[in-house]
């Protein structure tokens, strides 16, 4: 999952992108309303995280002009502020959720992780697809019961992809939404990961869940489409 992170406070935003990474998120930040702008309209992103008090353009003004312009990902706001007001305005604006500085980092966590889930569908932190089962809060996969361990990386692309079952996702839109923006978009490791995958999780080829679709991209085929 793909997160922007628009916060001007060097110190915080450098302690969440780092917390944000260890959970398994990748980050891309920005520490003024004007660049967040930039990067919310340009790029594709899973939530944003977003400070109110922003210089150049604060973050009420940057969730409004953002859902203004149709862009739809979860919003968390972040507030050192305590009046109630202000928790509101951001709401208003189209935040989802807020926090209160100081807040305990396995909180955002929890909020963003239900947000992001919310915005697919999913209320569950628990995923299942037949055989398959990912659990977004502690980040363990198990086929028929069992474990499977993945790499960082593959577990991203299999996220993704429970996420959006049934759905065809190209290899861009995979990159987009795992790497941050410095990314290579040419390079051809979503089809090592997809590689990857299928022998982890389908060694045997019993279940083909992850098709291929030339020139499009590939689709976690739903338990009850497989034959």
């Amino acid at each position: 999952m793909r997160i922007l992170l628009v916060e001007d406070d060097k110190n915080l935003q450098s302690q969440l992108k780092q917390q944000l990474q260890k959970d398994n998120y990748s980050v891309d930040t920005a520490d003024d309303g004007e660049i967040g702008l930039y990067q919310g309209t340009e790029y594709q992103y899973d939530a944003a995280i977003i400070d109110l008090g922003l210089p150049k353009i604060d973050g009420k003004e940057l969730i409004k002009t953002l859902r203004k312009q149709g862009i739809g990902f979860p919003i968390i706001v972040l507030t050192a502020r305590d009046r109630w007001q202000d928790k509101v305005d951001g709401l208003d604006a189209g935040a989802d959720d807020y926090l209160t500085k100081p807040f305990h980092p396995q909180e955002l966590q929890a909020r963003l992780n239900a947000l992001i889930r919310r915005s697919v569908g999913q209320a569950s932190p628990v995923i299942e697809n037949g055989p398959f089962l990912l659990d977004t809060a502690s980040m363990q996969v198990k086929v028929d019961g069992l474990d499977v361990s993945l790499s960082s990386y593959e577990y991203k692309v299999f996220e993704y992809l429970m996420l959006h079952q049934g759905q065809v996702k190209s290899k861009t839109e995979l990159t987009e939404h795992i790497y941050d923006q410095d990314f290579d978009l040419d390079s051809n490791v979503i089809e090592v990961f997809i590689r990857r995958l299928r022998k982890k999780l389908d060694p045997q080829g019993e279940y083909q869940f992850i098709e291929t679709l030339r020139g499009q991209g590939y689709k976690l085929r739903k338990f009850d489409e497989i034959a």
